[in-house]
């Protein structure tokens, strides 16, 4: 995400959007009733009386609406926002919809910014470039690739095959894994030319078998990747390498890595009964004692004023703020432990705590966290 401009007296933000990330993070940064602004099409309404509306030409405007209405969609990455429009050359109080994508502008009205949104903007303008990552969990008969950028994890190809077993007469079975590892090969190659680095996990012996073919016919890109084991391959495996930062260094750089990471870290905390809050009474007791090192936030609480003035303290404690996707495999966990929750500077006990476990924060969200 790149800041173009921005208006202090206005609060008025020109936003360049370049990543998928970003569209999620805008999607998130607008509230409803807020005015968002983007370059656009609308039929001309100074086309002759006659001329059916669906004939009318089409131009190219600037419009500004009060948003009534968002939808974001990760599949076709695209983020649409809906409402009457407020500033433009016609057809002002008329519904329109922007629907933005990558490399487009949008202009976003926000005289003040929450702690929330302004670690949501921070965290746009630091990882402005996000590098693209291509993990794949591979093993014989069952691989996933999947492209990481920022908050997007895309799917790339899940290959599945059946696989000869040894029993089988005239070598099938090899001439089935020299097959698979060839298509596995060339998926990776096409894909791989524009990643900063290729990661390949798995259980058995397969990533190092496609990792010496990657040698000897692309250098290159042999020379851009990691090898990482998983009990796992597929999706599975996917997600246990992301979980257990065993490839933090190559996907430091990767905010879904580090969000899977992170939300890990804080289960084995709760479990272990160290240094975790579950629940809003128990974190906005860690935040007023100022015990919070970083607080994790479901996306759906964002809008919750409740909640918003808890981030507001936190943060001026100088906790560090995660906001979670609800649709991945960390914001369901998070959400089973009452979608917000925290790590902790040091051991702390909650004065209200239900488990009777003296020096430590509690293992499990009170009922109703």
């Amino acid at each position: 995400m790149r800041l173009v401009s921005r208006d202090p007296s206005t609060g008025r933000y020109r936003l360049r959007l370049e990543t998928p990330s970003d569209l999620w993070r805008i999607s998130r940064l607008v509230r409803l009733g807020e005015v968002v602004g983007a370059s656009t099409t609308r039929r001309d309404p100074e086309a002759p009386i006659d001329v059916p509306g669906a004939e009318r030409s089409r131009r190219r405007v600037y419009l500004a609406v009060r948003v009534e209405q968002i939808d974001f969609h990760g599949f076709s990455q695209h983020v649409r926002f809906t409402g009457p429009i407020v500033e433009g050359p016609f057809d002002l109080g008329r519904h329109h919809t922007l629907d933005l994508a990558e490399g487009d502008d949008v202009t976003v009205v926000k005289p003040s910014l929450a702690a929330a949104e302004r670690a949501l903007l921070d965290e746009g303008l630091a990882g402005r470039g996000d590098p693209t990552i291509l993990v794949a969990a591979v093993d014989w008969g069952d691989s996933s690739i999947v492209r990481l950028r920022g908050r997007a994890i895309e799917p790339v190809a899940d290959v599945r095959r059946t696989i000869a077993g040894k029993r089988f007469e005239g070598g099938q079975a090899e001439k089935d894994r020299a097959t698979y590892l060839e298509e596995l090969r060339t998926l990776v190659v096409r894909e791989g030319a524009s990643a900063t680095a290729l990661v390949l996990a798995g259980p058995g012996f397969l990533k190092e078998a496609l990792s010496r073919r990657l040698a000897e016919t692309e250098p290159e890109l042999a020379r851009r990747t990691r090898l990482f084991p998983t009990s796992e391959a597929g999706r599975v495996g996917v997600d246990e390498l992301l979980r257990s930062g065993r490839a933090s260094e190559v996907l430091r750089a990767n905010v879904a890595a580090e969000e899977a990471e992170v939300v890990e870290r804080l289960v084995e905390a709760v479990a272990g009964g160290r240094r975790a809050a579950v629940g809003r009474a128990e974190v906005a007791e860690a935040v007023d004692a100022g015990a919070v090192e970083t607080l994790l936030v479901g996306e759906r609480l964002l809008v919750d004023p409740e909640v918003a003035a808890l981030v507001d303290r936190a943060r001026e404690a100088r906790a560090r703020l995660f906001v979670v996707r609800s649709e991945e495999a960390p914001g369901k966990r998070l959400a089973g432990l009452g979608d917000i929750a925290a790590l902790l500077r040091y051991d702390w006990t909650s004065e209200r705590r239900t488990t009777g476990s003296p020096g430590r924060p509690r293992a499990a969200p009170r009922t109703g966290a």
